[in-house]
């Protein structure tokens, strides 16, 4: 896929753009495929197994996958790996397009073992997801994640 690009060419999309032009189109329409950002299952890979299975990136790596819930009936996100978990850090941050509240972005960080003696890694990833207005969610909720 690279080969076909320019020389100098970088997958390097702003925030709102991962939303905008890549999130709203993977929800919209699930047959939606991109050739830089490739659909994975969080919770079957390991943080240092991402990067062989994304289809650009040398320093950043961009990725779809369902939100797991931790629970049947609850709201709460599963996170967890066979090795260890992302857990949030910090508050998330609102992306805004021309004044409009778009979507939001989370920053993970992933600990090797379980909660809450995870000892903290060096793997970071950041999560997007759509601004949802409506109360219920659908059964299908995608996230878009670029591991830094």
């Amino acid at each position: 896929m690279e080969e076909n690009l320019p020389p100098g060419f970088r997958f390097h999309p702003t925030d709102e753009e991962l939303i905008t032009h890549y999130l709203c189109r993977k929800v919209s329409d699930t047959g939606f495929t991109s050739k830089a950002v490739v659909d994975v299952d969080l919770n079957k890979c390991e943080p240092w197994d991402l990067p062989a299975k994304a289809s650009m990136g040398e320093k950043e790596w961009y990725f779809f996958s369902l939100r797991d819930r931790k629970y049947p009936t609850g709201l709460r996100t599963n996170r967890a790996t066979e090795a260890g978990y992302w857990k949030t850090t910090g508050k998330d941050k609102e992306i805004y397009r021309s004044g409009v509240l778009v979507g939001m972005k989370k920053t993970l960080v992933f600990y090797k073992g379980r909660a809450p003696k995870g000892e903290k890694s060096n793997w970071v990833m950041h999560e997007y997801r759509l601004e949802n207005k409506q109360p219920f969610t659908p059964a299908k909720v995608y996230h878009i994640h670029k591991m830094l």
